[in-house]
């Protein structure tokens, strides 16, 4: 029988296999567990570079990362100091939900909505297709689609209707109406309508007639005046009417009433009819 050879008892018991320094079916060679522990070494050395490198670039990752899939989300510029954005939506009546991608070119009137399915592969008059707003506003290229939606594929125009992209409608890409993008309304990029100031003139009332009393109020000779939040659309017609400043005893539903009847020179942006949401004062007077 083969004895252990004779050594340095510590040696013997680290790793006495690995040494040949015990007993053992088959043979061994050190230089694999030298190489072994280099290769391990070196890929923690790789780990902890690659780490480094992203934590101290983080920015110019974030930049390449957004060129490949932009995301606008919520569909919101930045703050301006006298204005806010539209938006819009639209859709081609499909079944399934609006394939994810980013808006068209921006321009300031459509001639074609965009689409990601295309109906007519060979139009006689083919036009790029565009989104309305600031021909400025430069995003990400990529597939078109709607930038909130979920869904990578298969591709589909979304549920809404008059053409575009998304669950709205009005020709634009997202959830809103007309034909701008995001949750808003009459172009531009989503988040409410438009706010007069910075080039959206204000919309002017052509037919405003007088608010009916209310029994409760006319009998305690009550006055006052209903602040009401609305947004007067590219038709001219009241929208989104919301109480802003109540006056109770039944006068806040009268003047409710009393605006939808309004009707309104709308307001204007580039000479294009827009939505603009405005205060509305509805006074309440006994003479």
């Amino acid at each position: 029988m083969t004895q252990p050879p004779k050594g340095d008892p510590g040696a013997q018991q680290f790793m006495s296999t690995l040494f040949g320094l015990d007993y053992g079916t088959y043979g061994t060679k050190p230089t694999n567990f030298v190489y072994s522990f280099l290769l391990h070494t070196v890929a923690a050395v790789l780990v902890l570079v690659s780490t480094t490198f992203v934590v101290s670039h983080r920015q110019e990752i974030k930049q390449t990362v957004t060129g490949i899939v932009t995301d606008i989300s919520p569909y919101v510029l930045p703050p301006a100091k006298d204005q806010a954005g539209g938006g819009g939506g639209g859709g081609d009546r499909d079944k399934l939900q609006a394939t994810k991608g980013v808006p068209p070119k921006f321009a300031r009137e459509q001639f074609t909505p965009p689409a990601i399915v295309i109906r007519n592969s060979d139009p006689k008059l083919p036009m790029e297709a565009t989104v309305v707003g600031p021909p400025e506003l430069k995003l990400g290229t990529g597939p078109t689609g709607d930038p909130l939606s979920s869904v990578l594929g298969p591709p589909s125009n979304g549920t809404g209707s008059g053409g575009g992209i998304g669950t709205g409608s009005g020709g634009g890409v997202g959830s809103g109406r007309g034909p701008g993008v995001g949750p808003g309304w009459g172009g531009g990029i989503g988040g409410g309508a438009y706010r007069v100031g910075g080039g959206v003139s204000a919309p002017r009332a052509v037919y405003a007639p007088d608010p009916e009393y209310s029994e409760e109020a006319r009998k305690a000779k009550y006055q006052g005046t209903v602040v009401l939040w609305v947004v007067i659309g590219p038709d001219g017609k009241p929208h989104d009417i919301r109480v802003q400043r109540t006056l109770g005893m039944g006068l806040d539903e009268k003047a409710i009433e009393a605006v939808k009847q309004w009707k309104f020179d709308p307001a204007r942006k580039d000479g294009q009819p827009v939505a603009v949401q405005i205060n509305v004062e509805v006074n309440f007077r006994l003479y």
